[in-house]
């Protein structure tokens, strides 16, 4: 059994399509990994990482096929889709403990969508819908294994059908096409909505090997009230002649200052006056409003900086909430973004299943929110459990009435105290902020839980 399979890749197609030569399946959010199943189980990643330490539950595999080459994609699945940060969290613990824990949190589960070998023979060369059936022959399905679905010819519909699901795209494949490892072919092609954004450049990285004379990537910024902040940096979809026009650009606007706080890289970096805009195509946004997969477009040069707002991506955050909810049955606010002219908290009083505490705190016009099962603490030195939920609009903090039965969260809803508040540090890890409200008074802070790799944290009441 051989060792050394890289996975064929997909060149990207600009629209779905519908024929009769190809089929078509999900383009799943995950970790692209080859499965190598004998008396022993290898499930290595693109770069040959080993990725069975991190993920346990994946030794199901061998109780579910024999001496067979898998390829697949390793997902975490939340409330029906994947979820690419959870999953990366988990491909990045270490500690035993902390992976046993996230495997029985938050299981992983390896989507099998084709067969490179059995019994040492390699199949290959085989068309791809004779591959598919003798992966359905040799690999059964188990609590974390299972088969990627598709249909044949109808590649439109599916791709509506797949993004009104909520996954990124779809991937197109040629039914008669052999496997090509570590070949980006054109007998398979990735389908996928275009998210963009105007982002300002604030600097670049120093460049390294054949980057040594222009940059590594462009440091990324939008405005939150006239406030600069750091979405993240782009290193990709560069020509040789772009990176040198930009490089002589940039010499006239270099600046000693720091012009952008709080970006958190080890790279040297070159600073600039915030002159130029560029265009930026992206998957997804993060839950800290960081652009994941970014790859630049072109200069924007009619759009200012100050035309370059957050709420180009902060929109993004709700689409989880408007996703779980059917606005024409439940009496919740729809989903959209609005600001105060001050910083607002809410907690709710929610008598669904089990009755629980909403905090919520305005950001970037939304209302980051966490339950807290056991209510907020109110004397200092108190902690208590917070699992950080979706963040819901800003027109949620007026909201009491009952969410029907069939709704998510359904029961009633009261608001228990309302007010304003003033963060104090706002990190990944932690915030720490002041409640002025009508009965929660004084300092507060939201640590996240070490253990979990996830959404748990601990609120705590602090000394004032």
């Amino acid at each position: 059994m051989s060792l050394h399979y890289k996975p064929m890749l997909a060149k990207s197609a600009e629209a779905p399509f519908t024929s009769k030569d190809w089929i078509f399946e999900v383009k799943w959010d995950g970790i692209r990994a080859i499965g190598y199943v004998n008396h022993e189980l290898n499930i290595r990643s693109r770069n040959d990482k080993e990725l069975q330490n991190n993920f346990p539950e994946l030794e199901e595999l061998k109780n579910l096929a024999r001496n067979v080459v898998l390829d697949g994609e390793i997902v975490v699945m939340k409330e029906g889709k994947a979820d690419f940060q959870t999953l990366l969290e988990r491909s990045r613990t270490t500690s035993r403990p902390d992976i046993k824990y996230s495997a029985r949190t938050n299981p992983a589960t390896y989507v099998i969508f084709d067969i490179l070998e059995k019994d040492g023979k390699p199949l290959i060369n085989l068309p791809l819908l004779e591959r598919k059936q003798l992966l359905k022959e040799n690999v059964r399905e188990g609590k974390h294994t299972a088969l990627s679905m598709f249909v044949e010819d109808e590649g439109q519909a599916y791709y509506e059908a797949a993004l009104k699901k909520g996954v990124e795209g779809i991937v197109a494949k040629k039914k008669n096409s052999s496997y090509q490892p570590g070949v980006r072919s054109s007998n398979w092609l990735k389908i996928k909505k275009i998210l963009s954004c105007d982002c300002v450049i604030f600097g670049f990285t120093k460049g390294q090997g054949s980057r040594q004379e222009t940059f590594g990537a462009l440091i990324l910024g939008l405005y939150d009230k006239n406030i600069p902040v750091y979405v993240g940096k782009v290193g990709t979809g560069f020509s040789q002649d772009n990176m040198k026009d930009l490089l002589e650009a940039f010499e006239k606007i270099k600046t000693e200052e720091k012009t952008l706080q709080n970006v958190s890289i080890q790279e040297e970096i070159t600073w600039l006056e915030p002159e130029f805009v560029c265009e930026i195509v992206y998957q997804s946004v993060t839950k800290e409003n960081k652009l994941r997969a970014p790859r630049f477009r072109s200069l924007r040069l009619d759009k200012t900086p100050s035309e370059c707002t957050l709420d180009q991506i902060t929109q993004e955050s709700l689409k989880q909430y408007a996703s779980k909810r059917v606005f024409s049955v439940t009496p919740e606010p729809k989903a959209e973004r609005k600001q105060g002219e001050v910083l607002i908290f809410v907690v709710q009083e929610h008598h669904a299943r089990r009755l629980h505490y909403d905090l919520r705190l305005e950001k970037e016009g939304v209302l980051k929110s966490w339950a807290v099962p056991k209510g907020i603490p109110e004397k200092s030195g108190d902690k208590r459990l917070a699992m950080q939920v979706e963040d819901h609009p800003y027109e949620y903090s007026k909201f009491e009435g009952t969410i029907p039965q069939g709704q998510y969260g359904a029961g009633t809803v009261k608001i228990w105290d309302k007010g304003s508040y003033e963060p104090k540090s706002w990190g990944e890890d932690k915030i720490e902020f002041t409640l002025k409200g009508e009965r929660l008074q004084g300092k507060y802070a939201l640590v996240k839980f070490k253990k979990s790799k996830g959404n748990a944290w601990l609120l705590l009441k602090m000394k004032d």
